[in-house]
């Protein structure tokens, strides 16, 4: 793939920092309006983290100025201390695994087991899966992750739960805000945006353009996307918000290396992705309005959304995708005292239908051969939910929630060969169907210390991938569990911790394998699992001393399985841990030193006869704040050039051999960036 000239003229900067052989400053702007100002579809910092302290579990907030003093390019950047969140990039890119509680375990690509959010809208496709290229982190105002069945007041049925991007308005964004960063590896990004308000109308818009040639080869990356809302309130009570949203992104593949590969040579690219000039190219749109009415204690909330997707995926197939989705949330808020005590009633029903057109192709250097396939695929689901919180006393809550959910995929096969290797329709329809109960309490008091417990079940049908993806349908089920949680959270004394410990017993997992053969991947049930761990957040400031600590403990295992007995599941870490400090110097100037570590080595197969090996890294930073308007940045990362695997493949059994399901990290690297806002 080559990589394209940025498409708009207001990223034309980035052009010329491609062409810079040094690190460049990066750019940012804030107005005299308030930094953080709620409407009705746009909470505040604080509304948010009220609203978290309400949760009977593992529920944060996150500030996005706790990640804009360095490198954003990835959701790790963003996410990366965030409690119970495992978050790592493949290729250094914008694709990552994420997992909350072992959700979507081992995809590394096209998420899954998590609800996306933007502005409480969601952004999953009608099948569940999700697309990372849709985020801009730069983009938020905060984020707000929701743990398993604490994202049960959002509809969530999942896992692991929701993320949710809450974005700026024109109310309290600056007038003018400018960013770019620069570093290794041709990494360049560039960020404008704007924010204003008049009388009753106010917008944000922003435009980001991105590019790399990558720590490896073949690893070209490129990404533009444009996102804007614009708000119109009507009365004191009653708003309505747009939120458009374009992303057109390219990447380069480099693959998997073997092990041996990595440790001689980790920015090789693997030969056949070379040839194959495999690639992942997406163009994104989506349109979706918000409107919240307020009466008294109640809150009537309509959010609808549309999206177009285009996909050309040349792996080992060449995979040409459209898809389109629409959906529906209609949630009713009332806070209305009940009994005498204090109340909150939280009442959900969320319809959404997707249709995809997928053309496959023999896969000729990149580009189409003769067609091997084609479908046409379609995905809907009701969802309708109620969570109820009451206050028992003024330290104890009791939160009841229910959930009814009902699925259908479906593919028609358009493209049967009739030869003795093709003869049959690869037509399906499959229906799915849960009810997932919740219980929890709260004890304690929000910005003080609180405990907290409950049990729930989750529900999760599979994507479409999860059946089709491979070279032939697999006819798997839903996903189901019940999950324990206990846990405690407070601010005192200048510290900050988020403790939660949880365990889910599973019930026909759906685990991804490679079949090691063509490339191809395919997802299979498990019978009985367990996901088990422990969450931990530490963060403190004494004097011109900060610090944070975000630690994950993942115990996932197979439950008295025929084959593999009570084996660790592969792909992910045992012990996680990320940690950063920072001192302040004169002059407004922070030195911070951070550390990430895998220390134990790890699976890789199902039969742990493959693994990979534990790393630690090391990472420097130098901020400063000049007056109200600037701010710079100087950063390195992995300052001990390790060479080390970010994340692997899953095999069914390496039989002890090694394999190609490494995907090295990045070696040493160092960027800056400076911002402006007015």
């Amino acid at each position: 793939m080559h990589v394209k000239p940025l498409s708009l003229a207001c990223l034309a900067a980035v052009a010329s920092l491609a062409q810079a052989d040094h690190l460049s400053p990066t750019i940012e702007v804030v107005g005299q309006r308030p930094y953080d100002h709620s409407t009705l579809t746009q909470p505040d910092l604080q509304s948010a983290r009220d609203q978290m302290a309400r949760t009977p579990g593992g529920a944060h907030v996150l500030d996005a100025d706790s990640y804009r003093g360095g490198r954003v390019a990835t959701l790790a950047d963003s996410l990366g201390f965030a409690p119970g969140v495992f978050v790592q990039p493949r290729f250094g890119a914008e694709e990552a695994r994420v997992s909350i509680r072992g959700s979507g375990l081992q995809r590394t690509f096209h998420g899954r087991g998590l609800k996306l959010m933007q502005d409480g809208v969601p952004m999953n496709l009608a099948d569940g899966s999700f697309d990372f290229q849709a985020i801009e982190a730069l983009t938020a105002r905060y984020v707000e992750v929701w743990r398993g069945a604490n994202a049960l007041q959002y509809g969530a049925s999942n896992l692991g739960g929701a993320i949710n991007y809450a974005s700026p308005n024109g109310r309290n964004a600056a007038a003018l805000q400018a960013r770019a960063e620069a570093g290794s590896y041709g990494y360049r990004r560039l960020q404008a945006a704007s924010g204003n308000m008049a009388e009753d109308v106010d917008y944000y818009l922003s435009a980001s353009g991105f590019q790399q040639s990558g720590f490896r080869r073949h690893a070209e990356q490129r990404t533009v996307r444009l996102f804007a809302n614009i708000g119109w309130q009507l009365n004191p009570h009653l708003e309505s918000r747009v939120y458009l949203g374009h992303a057109d992104s390219d990447s380069d593949l480099p693959g998997s290396l073997t092990r041996a590969q990595l440790e001689a040579d980790p920015r090789q690219a693997a030969a056949g992705n070379v040839s194959n000039d495999q690639q992942r190219d997406i163009r994104w749109s989506r349109i979706s309005n918000k409107t919240v009415l307020r009466d008294g204690a109640q809150r009537y909330e309509l959010a609808a959304y549309l999206s177009h997707k285009r996909l050309f995926h040349p792996i080992f197939q060449v995979l040409d995708q459209r898809n389109d989705d629409l959906g529906l949330e209609l949630r009713y808020v009332n806070e209305a005292v009940w009994l005498g005590r204090g109340n909150r009633l939280v009442l959900g029903f969320a319809p959404s239908y997707g249709k995809t057109a997928e053309d496959r192709w023999l896969n000729q250097g990149g580009r189409r051969g003769a067609r091997s396939n084609q479908s046409a695929q379609r995905a809907s689901n009701l969802e309708l939910y109620l969570e109820n919180q009451h206050q028992l006393s003024p330290q104890l809550a009791l939160i009841t929630g229910l959930q009814a959910a009902q699925a259908r995929r479906r593919l028609n096969d358009q493209f049967v060969a009739g030869t003795p290797s093709d003869r049959y329709s690869e037509s399906f329809s499959r229906r799915y169907q849960g009810i997932n109960p919740k219980l929890g309490l709260l004890h304690g008091q929000p910005g003080h210390s609180q405990f907290y417990a409950n049990l729930s079940r989750s529900f999760e049908p599979p994507s479409l991938s999860e059946i089709s993806g491979g070279l032939y349908p697999v006819n798997n089920a839903a996903q189901r569990a019940n999950s324990l949680e206990f846990g405690t959270r407070g601010r005192q004394a200048g510290l900050e911790w988020d403790l939660s410990v949880y365990h889910a017993a599973l019930r026909q997992e759906l685990l991804q394998i490679a079949t090691n053969v063509v490339g191809a991947n395919i997802t299979v049930n498990a019978d009985r699992t367990v996901h088990r761990g422990i969450e931990a957040y530490l963060g403190g400031q004494h004097g011109g001393l900060d610090w944070r600590l975000a630690g994950l403990v993942n115990d996932f295992r197979f439950d008295g399985d025929t084959l593999y007995g009570n084996r660790r599941l592969p792909g992910i870490p045992r012990l996680f841990l990320r940690a950063e400090g920072g001192y302040r110097l004169p002059y407004a100037l922070r030195l911070g030193l951070n550390i990430e570590s895998a220390p134990k080595a790890y699976a890789v197969d199902f039969a742990d006869s493959l693994q990979a090996r534990g790393y630690t890294l090391y990472g420097l930073k130098l901020q400063q704040t000049v007056g109200k308007q600037t701010s710079w940045f100087l950063e390195g990362r992995n300052l001990a050039d390790k060479r080390y695997a970010a994340t692997t493949g899953v095999l069914r059994d390496a039989g002890g051999k090694d394999s190609a399901q490494f995907m090295p990290g990045d070696g040493r690297a160092w960027y800056a960036g400076l911002s402006w806002q007015h």
